[in-house]
């Protein structure tokens, strides 16, 4: 009889890949073995758009008829940062004073884990599945997320494959699991902008047309503007200035150009194209009435979006409750995840470990936050399935 995983021995297991992205060092085959033992098909999916590295993903099924519940996540993590100040090897699988330190532990490899350990307690006592399961993990969430969801969905979608649910196991809580469910996220719009204006001596102003000045005024009226309240589901939209720039060695030359990028992160009263419409207005009217002219590059990372509370997210936040003993709140807030991609063909929650120590030197999930984590995976599915 085969023996139920453990979400910890896989943890550690997932922990000694040294996957930072765009590397995999054989995380998702970890992933894959795992699956295959308990019955899953297994398609490894491997990506790669011109310029950027190939990405391997893992699209993982057991079960043909619906519905079809998903677990999503990444095995990509960040850079260790100061090596020296960690105080184990981050890839070595060290638990300390009964928490598991390594890079990715709790963003998000924990989480995998116990996704692979709940599966498997779930099907050695329902032999008898009624509806499938799958898994969908990328190595590419981490930076630009061109090569692993979005084209794993996308693939999905031409095959007509069906997902009913899915829920994402990002670190969703803050300081104890079961504070936090994340049913949606405020999208994220970069742009580029480039002032060009007439190069000149410092010392004749007139024979010349600082873009410097007039990209001054034009961040600072960006960062005016008052895009919104908030809506009862999300957090006020904000514009941030991340980046001014002007290519000048010397300080008696004005210079020919200058260029600065901001991000904006936005919720549902937006969309990207009509952020769009509203920044270029403001470009064209500083600049035109300058006498100079703009270049504006944007990238969208992702839409805002909102999972509406459906029957089988109240089943998820009263099974969180029961095991925990506290009722989490439903929130947008937060940066964007893969559950960007992923709302495109399934309603879509996440829900994982505890976000305190990601990207930091020793990030670090406790092992009974792990077991924790793996029963509450467990019930869902057992409710789910009921």
């Amino acid at each position: 009889m085969l023996k139920p995983i453990n979400e910890v021995s896989l943890a550690k297991d997932l922990v000694r890949c040294q996957s930072v992205t765009p590397k995999d060092d054989g995380a998702i085959n970890v992933v894959a073995k795992n699956l295959r033992k308990l019955g899953f098909k297994c398609q490894i999916m491997e990506f790669q758009e011109k310029g950027t590295a190939k990405i391997k993903n893992l699209y993982a099924k057991i079960g043909k008829s619906s519905p079809n519940f998903c677990f999503a996540g990444h095995t990509d993590v960040v850079p260790v940062g100061d090596l020296k100040s960690w105080t184990v090897n981050p890839f070595g699988g060290i638990i300390k004073n009964q928490k598991l330190i390594a890079r990715g532990v709790s963003d998000m490899k924990g989480s995998i884990a116990c996704f692979i350990a709940a599966v498997s307690e779930f099907i050695k006592k329902n032999k008898k599945l009624k509806g499938s399961i799958s898994l969908l993990i990328t190595g590419d969430e981490e930076t630009i997320a061109i090569n692993g969801t979005q084209k794993v969905i996308e693939k999905l979608i031409q095959k007509k494959e069906k997902i009913n649910f899915c829920i994402v196991g990002e670190p969703t809580n803050e300081n104890k699991i079961g504070e936090i469910i994340k049913i949606g996220r405020r999208g994220s719009i970069t742009g580029h902008l480039t002032v060009i204006g007439t190069q000149g001596h410092v010392a004749y102003p007139h024979s010349s047309n600082n873009p410097s000045t007039i990209i001054v005024e034009i961040l600072n009226k960006i960062k005016k503007l008052k895009l919104d309240r908030g809506s009862k589901d999300f957090q006020p939209s904000n514009l941030e200035v991340t980046k001014i720039t002007i290519d000048n060695n010397a300080d008696n030359m004005i210079p020919a150009e200058a260029k600065a990028s901001f991000n904006i992160r936005f919720n549902k009263l937006h969309t990207s194209s009509s952020l769009k419409n509203k920044l270029n207005k403001i470009f064209s009217l500083i600049t035109k009435k300058a006498k100079a002219s703009y270049k504006i590059k944007y990238h969208v990372s992702g839409e805002s979006f909102l999972t509406k509370p459906n029957k089988t997210v109240h089943m998820i936040k009263n099974i969180i409750k029961k095991s925990t003993g506290i009722s989490p709140v439903l929130s947008t807030s937060g940066g964007i995840s893969d559950a960007r991609f992923i709302k495109n063909i399934a309603p879509c929650i996440e829900f994982g470990l505890i976000a305190k120590t990601i990207h930091q030197v020793d990030e670090m999930a406790k092992v009974s936050d792990l077991k924790k984590l793996k029963n509450i995976y467990l019930d869902i599915l057992v409710n789910y399935f009921k």
